[in-house]
Formats: structure tokens, C-alpha cells, sequence
């Protein structure tokens, strides 16, 4: 009994020991960490101090106040870029004496490569001249770089590319119009830029988190880790703790502007800033469609009786797309569809897109496998990087519209196929479902689906309709896209930048 006295004892002296020890190191620890911040603290604003001298050795050659945008895929084809030409045009308009600055990551192509690349694309040129800063380190954004810990590699890469892109240049006021608001603190606190952002897409948002939680295989969630409870904990955790900074290095920015109203949803979430943020859909060259005619089918034959009937998706060709549910989707269509006039061979899926990368065009050839597996192969049309001329040919002469993307933030694809005429069939989700394929005047402008055979459905229907059914549903799509025209845009555009823009003159 005394020795158990004595052990117990001597294991109170240790636990006083140790906690004497661990309170004698506590304001050392407290010292230490305040040295480290006043050494962190000296540090910025040193930084700060020499990039303030490179700003006004510019301005001092040069006293025009600059703009600049951060858009490493500049080049694509996609609708954030069209965004990025539409917005320089904007501005340039409203403002001829401040210069312009674009960070790009495209290499092997000059400025006037990429200039006209737009116009050939988005039919948009601008009235006058962009500086380009080429970038030598996009690769450190590029997904395929981290195959674990995506997102967190992602970001951390944005902050050096973006730190890249300060140094080179140090603009008076910048713009993230792809979505990197890691940059933002960068460009805020180091460079002392007012900052500002356009959002097509939350980096991670409550439909990420709940994707993982119920444990979904998809795209973004792996199979391996969606069948493992553990796992799919963890990634819950992660992704907690990535929007939790996600959030604060968003809300650094001055002005936020989001596309649709289920980007805005899911930022005020997460940045917190309602006061500055506000929805700014995107540009959509709806113009261009709206001059031709619907009537050209009116009346005539039936639908069946045309020749061919072709189903147009417009979009990059990136994973969130689902390009596979597509094909997969025409493959059952097909299977519904008998032979002889009107049937299977009356009807060519056409798929229209940008490559950005290798990455890309690897999908592309997989698709081109899917379509092999499921013996479409005739039947299915790939046209990559394709010219505005050309896929506004495509589209005019199209049926039916697809897009097939969960949560797809806006979706430009959709409001152009709506605009030229084709009766869409979208993914009943995210800015389709909220703000585009929505009733308009109390009636019908397309249909909306989420699985394989409710996608064979809706095409199997909008194929079945009279010219006149399909005809209504035309037309009030039609009159529904025009609030998400070019002048539109720019109207909301300009009032959003003009807090920031007044200040610079």
C-alpha cells in the first residue's frame, strides 16, 4: 500500500513538473510570436514600400491610370472569356484615357493573336489597344499539377502566379475576372491596389460539401472516397476549413459581381459582403441571333418529315460539362427512335467547344472512345475552337439545344441556344434552372432534366411536338434571353466598376 502512495506521489511531482515547465515557456512562446509577427508585419510593408516605387516610377513616365485584369486563359473560348473582352470593351468605351493591362498565361501566341482570336470567336473588337503581360507560370494553376488536395494546390499556386503578375506589373486597380481570390489579398495588401472581382464560380460551395457528405461519386469526388466513410470525413473537414479562408480572401475585394443567382447565394455565404456584391449576368451575343427569323419552319412539313434534326451542345470541353451524359443520353434516344423517316437516322448530336489544354483534348479523345463503346460513333460530331460564323451556322440550323452541367453557375451555351432558335434542354440545376430556363409570361422556354433517361425524354418530346407547339416554346425563349444581351451587361457592368473606376481619374 505505501508503494502505491509513493508511485502516486511521484506521479503528482511529474504532472507539477511538467505543467511548471509548460507555464515557464508560455511567455517566451508569447514573445517569440510577437516578434514573428512585427518581423512578418516589416516584411509587407516592405514589399509594399517597393511596389508602391514601381507603381510611381509608371506612373511618372506615364500619369494614366491602369487597369488590370487577371485572366491566365485569355485565350479560350469559353464564356468567361467573353466576359473579359465584353467587360475591356465597356470600359474602354466609358473610359478612353485609363490604360488597360491583361495578366495572360497563354504562351506561343502574341497580344494581336489573342485580340483576334476574340473577334473570331465572340465577334468583339475592342476599340483600342491592351497590354499583355504573359505569365510564365500558369502550369502552377493547372489541375492536372495537384491530383490530390486540388483546390488547396490550385490556390496556393494562384497567390504565385499572382505574385508573378505583380511584380511584373503593378496596376493602379486590379480585376480577377477567373475566379482566383487568393490573388486578391495579394494585390490589396502587397501591391495596395483597389481590387475587384467578377465570379462565374465558387471555388468550393455548400453543394461540394454535400456531395461529399451523402457520399456521391461525381467528377470532383472520387469513387475511392466516396465509398469510404473515413475518407469522406476527412474531405468534409478539408473542405470546411478551405472555404473558411476561401471566404476571407474573398471578401478582401471592393466590389464583387457574380453571374447568376445561385453564384450570388453561395458568395454571400461565404465572403460576407453583401453590401458590396451584386448579380451582373454575363453577356450573351444574343443579338446576332435574334435578327434571324423563326418562321422559316412555321407552317411546313413536319418535323418528322425533315431530313436531319441535329442536337447542338455548346461548351469547353471540361470534366463539370459531362459531355459522357450526353452521348450516353443520345445513345438511349437513338434506341427509342425506330429506323425510316423520322428515326435514328434523321438525328446527329453535334458537340461545340473550346480545348484549353492538353487535359482537354485528352477528354476529347475519350469521348471519341465513348462514342466508339456505344457504336454513335456515325452518328456523334466533334467541333473544337470553332469560329463564331460557324457556330452561330450550327446552332441556327439546330433542333434542339443541350447542356448537361450539375450546378452550372450561369450557362451562356444555353441562353445562345435559346437565342437562335432551338428548344433547350438543360440540367435542372444551378443558373438554368434559376434564372434562365424559367417561365416566361407564364409560359413555356425549354425543358430541364437531370439523368439519362430524363434527358431521352425531353428530346424524345420536343422531336414529337407540332411546328406550332415547338414554335411557342421558341418564341418565348426568344423573348426571355434579351435581359441577358451585351447592352445589358454593360449597363450593369459599368454601374458596378463605377465606385472603383471614379476613383482612379
Amino acid at each position: 500500500m505505501a508503494g502505491h502512495d509513493h508511485h502516486h506521489d511521484y506521479l503528482s511531482l511529474c504532472l507539477c513538473d511538467l505543467i511548471r515547465l509548460l507555464w515557464s515557456m508560455v511567455l517566451p512562446c508569447v514573445y517569440l510570436s510577437l516578434v514573428l509577427a512585427l518581423l512578418l508585419f516589416l516584411l509587407v510593408m516592405g514589399v509594399r514600400i517597393w511596389l508602391q516605387r514601381s507603381r510611381k516610377a509608371r506612373l511618372a513616365q506615364n500619369s494614366s491610370p491602369t487597369v488590370a485584369f487577371f485572366h491566365p486563359y485569355c485565350n479560350a473560348g469559353g464564356g468567361g472569356e467573353r466576359v473579359l473582352w465584353c467587360a475591356l470593351r465597356a470600359l474602354q468605351n466609358r473610359y478612353p484615357n485609363v490604360l488597360f493591362v491583361v495578366y495572360s498565361g497563354d504562351q506561343g501566341v502574341t497580344g494581336e493573336q489573342i485580340l483576334e482570336g476574340a473577334q473570331q470567336r465572340f465577334n468583339i473588337r475592342l476599340p483600342h489597344p491592351v497590354t499583355f503581360i504573359f505569365l510564365k507560370n500558369r502550369l502552377l494553376v493547372e489541375a492536372s499539377s495537384y491530383p490530390h488536395f486540388t483546390l488547396l494546390g490550385q490556390s496556393m499556386g494562384s497567390m504565385f502566379l499572382g505574385w508573378e503578375a505583380l511584380t511584373a506589373f503593378v496596376p493602379d486597380l486590379y480585376m480577377d475576372s477567373m475566379g482566383y481570390a487568393f490573388t486578391l489579398p495579394i494585390f490589396r495588401y502587397l501591391g495596395g491596389c483597389r481590387v475587384g472581382s467578377y465570379v462565374h464560380y465558387p471555388t468550393v460551395s455548400t453543394d461540394m460539401l454535400s456531395v461529399v457528405r451523402e457520399r456521391n461519386p461525381r467528377f470532383n469526388n472520387a469513387d475511392y472516397i466516396s465509398a469510404n466513410p473515413l475518407l469522406s470525413m476527412a474531405k468534409v473537414m478539408y473542405y470546411c476549413a478551405f472555404a473558411l479562408i476561401y471566404g476571407l480572401a474573398g471578401s478582401c475585394s471592393d466590389v464583387v459581381m457574380v453571374n447568376s443567382t445561385w453564384t450570388l447565394g453561395h458568395i454571400l455565404a461565404l465572403w460576407r459582403a453583401p453590401s458590396r456584391t451584386g448579380v451582373v449576368y454575363p453577356p450573351c451575343d444574343v443579338r446576332s441571333f435574334l435578327n434571324i427569323p423563326l418562321e422559316d419552319e412555321v407552317e411546313g412539313e413536319g418535323l418528322d418529315d425533315r431530313k436531319c434534326h441535329s442536337i447542338v451542345s455548346v461548351g469547353q470541353f471540361r470534366p463539370e460539362k459531362d459531355h459522357r451524359l450526353q452521348i450516353r443520353a443520345f445513345r438511349k434516344l437513338l434506341d427509342r427512335k425506330g429506323v425510316g423517316p423520322g428515326g435514328r437516322d434523321s438525328l446527329r448530336l453535334v458537340l461545340i467547344g473550346g480545348c484549353r489544354n492538353q487535359e482537354d483534348d485528352d477528354r476529347v479523345l475519350m469521348l471519341r472512345g465513348l462514342c466508339q463503346e456505344l457504336g454513335v460513333t456515325e452518328r456523334v460530331e466533334f467541333k473544337l475552337n470553332v469560329p463564331f460564323d460557324e457556330l452561330k451556322r450550327e446552332l441556327v440550323d439546330a433542333t434542339i439545344g443541350l447542356h448537361t452541367m450539375w450546378n452550372e453557375h450561369f450557362g451562356i451555351g444555353v441562353v445562345e441556344c435559346m437565342a437562335a432558335g432551338t428548344v433547350i434542354v438543360a440540367h435542372k440545376s444551378g443558373g438554368p434552372k434559376l434564372d434562365i430556363v424559367v417561365p416566361y409570361e407564364g409560359g413555356q422556354t425549354g425543358f430541364l432534366a437531370d439523368s439519362e433517361d430524363s434527358y431521352a425524354t425531353a428530346m424524345e418530346t420536343i422531336l414529337a411536338l407540332s411546328p406550332s407547339a415547338r414554335l411557342e416554346i421558341r418564341r418565348n425563349a426568344r423573348r426571355s434571353v434579351d435581359r441577358f444581351s451585351d447592352q445589358e451587361f454593360d449597363t450593369s457592368f459599368l454601374s458596378s466598376m463605377e465606385s472603383l473606376m471614379g476613383k482612379l481619374e
